[in-house]
C-alpha cells in the first residue's frame, strides 16, 4: 500500500523547509536555473492570486518528493498554470524517479484540467497531454560576450554593424549613451510599464498592464532578492533620459527575458536592438550565461538568437464533464492560431489588422 500524500496549500504557508527543499529539488534537477520555477515567483504569484496553490507530495521513506504549483479556476475544478498568462516557464518540481501519474496529482488538487502554456521540456508528467510545441529563443553567452559578437558577426554581420552604428548616432544626437543592468529606482519601472502598455494598445494587443494583479506582480518582484529569483530592471540611457528598458527575471545563470520596451520617441536609433546587446554583454560579465527571450516570433530574436529551448501548450486532463468543457473551450482556439502562425503571408494580414484595431481604439498613439 502507497505511503504517499499529497497535500494542498497557500503558497504562502510553505515554511522554510519546504522553500529550501525545493531549491534542493530543482537544483538536482539538471534543468537550466530558470527563476520562473523556483518558489519565489509562486510566493509571489500567491500574494496577488487568492486561488494560487501547492501541491506538496510526500511518503514516509523519502520525504518530501515535489512541488506542484498551481491556480484554481473559478467553476468546474478548472485548474491552470501558476502565473498563467504571464509566466515563461511552468511544470513540477519533482524528486527524480518519483512515482507519480498526472491524474493522480490532479485528483488530489481537486481539479480536473490543469492548463499550461510555457511547459518546460522534459517534464515527463505532463509533456504527453501537449497540443503544440513551440521554440523559445536564446542568447547563449556562457563563453563571455566576446564569443558571442564574435559569432553574432559572422552570422549576421549587417544587423550588428548597423545596430553599433545606431548607437553611436543616438549618443551624438540625444547625449551620452550609458547602461545599467540593475535599476533600482522604482519611477523607472513604471515608465516602462506604461511604454508597455502603449506598444500593447498601439499593436492592437491585449495590455497586460491593465491587470492590477500583474502590475502589483511586477512591482513585487522588483524589489524580490534571492539566488534564484530576483527582479532585474536594465535600463538604456542617453543622456539623463531613459530610451529603453527591459524587467525580467535572474538567477545566477539565467536571465528570463519577460518585459522589454522603449520610447518611441527614438524608434529611429533601434533603442531596444541596443539595449538587448548591452544586457548581453553586462549578463554575461555578471556570471549570467544564458538569456531566454521566450517563445513568440520576432525580427529581433531571429537575430539576436544562439538557440532555441522548447516549451509546450496543452491540457493535462482527468475523465469526465469537466476535461470535456476544458477541451471544447480551448482547442478550437489553438487550432485556429496554429493555422495562422504556420502561414506568413496570413499572419501578416492578422497582425496588421491588430495594428489598425489599436489605432482606432486609441486614435492619440503614436503609428
Amino acid at each position: 500500500m502507497s505511503s504517499r500524500r499529497i497535500r494542498v496549500v497557500r503558497p504562502g504557508d510553505l515554511g522554510v523547509g519546504d522553500i529550501e527543499t525545493w531549491r534542493e529539488l530543482r537544483a538536482k534537477s539538471g534543468a537550466p536555473a530558470h527563476p520562473f520555477m523556483e518558489p519565489e515567483f509562486t510566493l509571489a504569484v500567491g500574494r496577488v492570486r487568492p486561488r494560487a496553490r501547492v501541491a506538496v507530495i510526500s511518503d514516509e521513506a523519502q520525504g518530501t518528493g515535489g512541488y506542484f504549483p498551481f491556480e484554481r479556476g473559478r467553476f468546474g475544478g478548472h485548474g491552470r498554470a501558476i502565473g498563467f498568462g504571464v509566466s515563461d516557464l511552468q511544470g513540477a518540481v519533482l524528486r527524480p524517479g518519483l512515482p507519480l501519474d498526472a491524474r493522480t496529482l490532479l485528483r488530489a488538487c481537486g481539479i480536473s484540467a490543469w492548463e499550461f502554456d510555457n511547459l518546460e521540456a522534459g517534464q515527463e508528467l505532463f509533456e504527453a497531454d501537449a497540443a503544440r510545441s513551440y521554440p523559445s529563443y536564446v542568447i547563449d553567452v556562457g563563453d563571455g560576450y566576446e564569443s558571442y559578437e564574435t559569432e553574432l558577426r559572422a552570422r549576421s554581420p549587417k544587423f550588428l554593424r548597423t545596430t553599433l552604428a545606431k548607437e553611436r548616432k543616438l549618443g551624438r544626437q540625444a547625449g551620452e549613451v550609458r547602461f545599467v543592468l540593475d535599476e533600482r529606482d522604482p519611477a523607472v519601472l513604471r515608465t516602462l510599464m506604461e511604454w508597455k502598455s502603449a506598444q500593447y494598445r498601439r499593436t492592437g494587443r491585449r495590455d497586460r498592464f491593465a491587470k492590477k494583479w500583474i502590475r502589483d506582480l511586477v512591482e513585487f518582484l522588483f524589489h524580490t532578492r534571492a539566488p534564484g529569483c530576483s527582479g532585474l530592471l536594465s535600463v538604456l540611457y542617453a543622456g539623463d533620459k531613459p530610451v529603453a528598458a527591459h524587467f525580467g527575471l535572474r538567477s545566477r545563470t539565467v536571465l528570463s527575458c519577460w518585459f522589454p520596451s522603449y520610447d518611441p520617441e527614438f524608434a529611429k536609433f533601434s533603442p531596444g536592438l541596443i539595449l538587448h546587446l548591452r544586457m548581453a554583454r553586462a549578463a554575461a560579465d555578471d556570471g549570467i550565461g544564458m538569456l531566454d527571450m521566450g517563445r513568440g516570433a520576432a525580427e529581433y530574436k531571429d537575430a539576436l538568437k544562439t538557440g532555441e529551448l522548447t516549451v509546450h501548450e496543452g491540457a493535462s486532463v482527468r475523465p469526465g464533464a469537466g476535461a470535456a468543457l476544458q477541451w471544447l473551450g480551448r482547442e478550437p482556439s489553438r487550432r485556429a492560431h496554429s493555422f495562422v502562425r504556420k502561414r506568413p503571408r496570413l499572419a501578416g494580414v492578422a497582425q496588421r489588422g491588430l495594428e489598425r484595431a489599436g489605432r482606432l481604439r486609441n486614435p492619440k498613439q503614436p503609428k
